[in-house]
């Protein structure tokens, strides 16, 4: 098995929203703010190679969105989905597997693309499976006032008229050990509905794709919820949990958000767990 980090582009978002109600004297510290208080986020996804299959862990914001809506988010960088795969020697024809952790827009948006004429969308990745779960899907589909922003319509539906889209089994508690994917799957309900987060067992390390779990390093104390999240305060039993799970087990946590830090480790302390280690991804994994 091999893994690579994905690319897919930078955007800023406000830091408040970010961080809920913790003060932004405290989250400034970790996530330093411009002067229209947004903070730089990424949208790092992962590419598993793994026998003939190529899966790739989420696919961005896409680009057939409206240059209006693109300057709510302001984009920068030079990162794109194609450029990333193709610095590793592939590209997006050979993705066999899309597994989407969920269906909030920057999540899954360069699942779905325009075709040459701009006239209908189709998929993005015309070999691929896309992976959801029944209860995210039905919560997506028919959202709630919350969340219909970040569900978009163009970015979902193709998926199922095209006949590319499968669910994975929910578990009867929240964490599955197998999956079709061939990694564990923790379902978490903060957030939103059934979010994925997977756990890949990789060169006797225990890699976690954390998506919005944890957004960033500057997430981990307990307080420290993004104000988009549905539940926070199953937000904060659910990160409590993991993280210390993950400070007992030694995880090596993927962060999808966080636009200076690829990885990081956490441990235990008289604050409860906090940050340990940050990485690149090739520091740990050949």
């Amino acid at each position: 098995m091999n893994i690579y980090p994905i690319e897919t582009g930078n955007f800023k978002l406000d830091g408040g929203a970010m961080f809920g109600v913790v003060p932004k004297v405290l989250w400034e510290r970790t996530n330093p703010s411009d002067d229209r208080n947004l903070i730089d986020l990424s949208m790092r996804c992962l590419l598993i190679e793994d026998g003939e299959r190529l899966i790739l862990i989420d696919t961005g914001v896409g680009n057939k969105q409206s240059d209006k809506f693109f300057s709510y988010y302001y984009l920068f960088g030079g990162f794109s989905l194609d450029t990333s795969l193709a610095k590793h020697g592939f590209h997006r024809d050979d993705i066999t597997d899309i597994f989407l952790t969920h269906l909030h827009f920057d999540h899954c948006g360069g699942s779905i693309q325009w075709n040459n004429d701009k006239t209908f969308y189709e998929p993005a990745f015309k070999n691929a499976k896309f992976w959801s779960n029944k209860d995210h899907w039905k919560w997506a589909t028919e959202p709630n006032a919350r969340e219909k922003a970040s569900f978009l319509k163009e970015n979902i539906n193709p998926m199922e008229e095209s006949g590319q889209l499968n669910f994975v089994d929910i578990p009867k508690n929240s964490f599955s050990e197998t999956s079709p994917l061939g990694f564990g799957i923790l379902f978490a309900d903060g957030h939103t509905d059934k979010q994925m987060i997977p756990h890949i067992k990789h060169q006797g390390k225990t890699i976690v794709f954390m998506a919005d779990l944890l957004p960033t390093t500057g997430h981990i104390p307990l307080p420290y919820v993004i104000g988009y999240d549905t539940r926070p305060l199953l937000t904060l039993d659910e990160k409590e949990i993991f993280l210390n799970k993950a400070a007992d087990e030694e995880f090596y946590l993927f962060l999808e958000h966080d636009a200076y830090s690829e990885l990081c480790t956490v441990q235990h302390t008289e604050k409860g767990v906090r940050l340990k280690d940050t990485f690149k991804f090739n520091e740990i994994f050949n």
